[in-house]
């Protein structure tokens, strides 16, 4: 009984050792093929100019409140009524002064903030200057020292702290070993403590080369809206679901020609810019943008 026992299980064996032999290897496992991303393709918008006023400080930039709006050139501030358009106030500084290159402000409780580089000198270095919006006096500075990420061109507040927008150029001002592409908006806290940021898409690097995007606002959407230096056109982006580089949900086709803007206060879509080549602030009427389309955009805020 027992020899039959083992017999079996011998025989047993066998056969298993067999058939697995005999069976047929498993196929070998490849890695899935993945498509390359694509990006998506934005929106085209048109805006509208609704009013035109005469001011030739009109350079970099123009700041508003409810009821003036400021024209800034590098060194000088020139505050003129929405509802006139005459010259109320000013302020002004020596040229290329420890107030050096005033590329955009923003108007916030009675105070004007103000984002303030060295360019076109390098090493680049950045600062924040406060004006009292009704005297026209300079009342606060905070210095950055020397900004590894570029020249500071814009910001504004974020979450409790701020968010701005920092240039690199190709040419005058720019460093040998970055250029426009180092562009980039970064976060920080209230103390400018840096918390985070992100890179422009390939398509709005390669439309503002070889300068950067010289002015930039979050709309009351939520929405990031900058222009660049020289073309007709606005670019809105989104922060991404995932990843260090911004969605482009949109570019706007608009009369102005780059540099700082800021939206109206009166909560409507207006924002004001201007026009460098002609002396003038622009008020323009920007279009809804739907980012319906768009899984992978989030808003600021």
């Amino acid at each position: 009984m027992r020899r039959f026992q083992v017999s079996a299980i011998l025989a047993g064996a066998l056969l298993a050792g067999c058939a697995s032999a005999a069976a047929p290897a498993a196929p070998p496992q490849h890695p899935h093929e993945l498509a390359d991303y694509q990006p998506p393709t934005p929106l085209q918008l048109s805006a509208t100019t609704v009013r035109t006023y005469v001011a030739p400080e009109a350079d970099q930039g123009v700041a508003v409140d409810a009821h003036s709006f400021y024209a800034i050139d590098n060194s000088m501030i020139a505050k003129y009524d929405i509802a006139t358009g005459e010259l109320q106030a000013g302020w002004a500084g020596p040229a290329h002064g420890l107030i050096r290159h005033m590329n955009s402000c923003f108007a916030e409780a009675g105070k004007l903030w103000c984002a303030n580089s060295n360019y076109s000198l390098t090493p680049m270095g950045s600062s924040i200057e406060v004006f009292d919006a009704r005297r026209m006096t300079h009342i606060d500075s905070h210095s950055l020292g020397m900004t590894d990420e570029g020249s500071l061109v814009w910001f504004g507040r974020l979450d409790g702290g701020w968010i701005a927008g920092f240039a690199h150029y190709d040419e005058t001002g720019g460093l040998t070993f970055k250029d426009h592409r180092f562009s980039s908006v970064v976060t920080f806290d209230a103390d400018w403590r840096r918390t985070g940021g992100w890179l422009f898409p390939a398509d709005i690097l390669e439309r503002m080369a070889p300068h950067a995007a010289s002015g930039g606002v979050i709309g009351p959407d939520g929405l990031l809206y900058v222009l660049g230096h020289d073309r007709q056109e606005m670019y809105v982006l989104a922060r991404p679901d995932m990843g260090p580089v911004l969605i482009h949900v949109a570019t706007i086709s608009l009369q102005a020609e780059g540099q700082a803007f800021s939206w109206s206060k009166a909560g409507d879509r207006t924002i004001y810019t201007v026009d460098r080549h002609h002396g003038q602030v622009l008020a323009i009427s920007l279009p809804a943008v739907d980012i319906a389309g768009f899984p992978d955009a989030r808003r600021f805020r």
